[in-house]
């Protein structure tokens, strides 16, 4: 790794550097170096040019023309991520933050503008809805929540209500808060005192169950039961066989808001049009929180450069993390952004609306 032979003096200009860059988008020249440091550090403009020079060639600055100034690569803004978040436990990064006096990077007012937009939030689904305009919102970026499958999930209630001849809705909820409501289609008319029934045995006999095994089991004390109470049992077999307790074949619920974020930010029009193609396949984007965010950790992850899943998304990052309830996964909530972001308010902004979902939705204590 180049970023392994960085002194700390050259660590200190890189991080000026990449400040300049976030709050101009322009590239940046010795002299705007120097000013930033205003002889603090006692660095001359000849020093500076070869300290960059220096950065140059072992791949963390890059000169798009010969006449400009540089520009941070992916590499050096991973290794600016990797300050960030080892310093994250203070709440400050080394260097920079030290100059500006150590200000925490999510203020009150920010704090306070994240609840507020919470207010009124009451089920697992209007949070993750919620999040995905919030974060599009202070990050002027793509704001990305995608709801957990209901693999893994546990039923707290179910109910069922007849609609019309052949038509059954089956509202499930889940320990982790999350509502679903599916429309059964069934092989015959079933009465209000059957589905009354049918849900009362399931929520007193399966509350607390993991959703994916109440089916096989109500399967299995069909063939034990004794014949009395078979019709009972046919009927919860009917209900679930038709999707009462199945997961979502469509795949997991996915919000997403900020898009035009993006596009304000993209100049080069054939860039902006493949970026957009990869951001706007569902699957893709589902696959690429998978693939970065566990949800059995609790810690943010950040990623510069998208360009394993997407070419198009190299210049892009995700930061992400799971949103949980107690011990149940609700899903993953993320920002995608061009790498000109600030990253140590929205790495904060992120962890902070994450741990949201446990105090907004009264998470259970142990």
């Amino acid at each position: 790794m180049p970023e392994a032979r960085v002194s700390p003096r050259e660590r200190l200009v890189l991080n000026a550097i990449i400040d300049l860059y976030i709050a101009t988008g322009e590239p940046v020249a010795s002299q705007a170096v120097a000013h930033y440091f205003a002889n603090r550090e006692g660095l001359s403009s000849a020093t500076l040019r070869n300290v960059m020079a220096t950065l140059g060639e072992v791949g963390l600055l890059e000169q798009p023309h010969t006449s400009s100034g540089r520009v941070p690569t992916a590499a050096a803004f991973r290794y600016y991520v990797e300050q960030i978040t080892q310093a994250g436990r203070t709440g400050m990064m080394a260097g920079a933050a030290a100059r500006d006096g150590g200000d925490p990077p999510l203020s009150e007012a920010r704090r306070g503008q994240i609840e507020e937009s919470f207010s009124g939030v009451t089920s697992s689904d209007e949070y993750l809805e919620r999040t995905s305009h919030v974060l599009a919102l202070i990050s002027r970026g793509l704001g990305v929540a995608l709801a957990s499958s209901t693999a893994g999930q546990v039923l707290e209630h179910i109910h069922f209500s007849r609609l019309t001849t052949g038509r059954v809705l089956a509202v499930l909820v889940t320990q982790a808060g999350a509502v679903q409501d599916r429309v059964l289609v069934v092989d015959r008319q079933m009465t209000a005192v059957e589905l009354e029934t049918a849900a009362s045995y399931l929520n007193e006999n399966f509350r607390g169950w993991p959703i994916e095994r109440i089916r096989a089991e109500v399967a299995r004390r069909m063939e034990m039961e004794r014949e009395a109470y078979r019709q009972l049992l046919t009927s919860v077999e009917e209900l679930c066989s038709k999707g009462a307790l199945a997961s979502d074949e469509a795949g997991p619920t996915i919000y997403m808001e900020g898009m035009a974020n993006l596009i304000s930010a993209e100049q080069d029009r054939e860039h902006l049009r493949q970026m957009l193609l990869a951001l706007e396949a569902k699957q893709r984007l589902v696959e690429l929180l998978n693939a970065y965010v566990d949800g059995r950790q609790q810690e943010v992850r950040v990623v510069v450069g998208l360009d394993e899943a997407s070419p198009a998304m190299q210049d892009l990052v995700l930061i992400g993390a799971p949103a949980r309830l107690g011990d149940a996964n609700l899903g993953t909530v993320a920002v995608i952004a061009p790498t000109r972001i600030q990253y140590q308010e929205m790495i904060q902004a992120v962890s902070y609306i994450a741990r949201l979902s446990g105090r907004i939705l009264d998470a259970p204590t142990a």
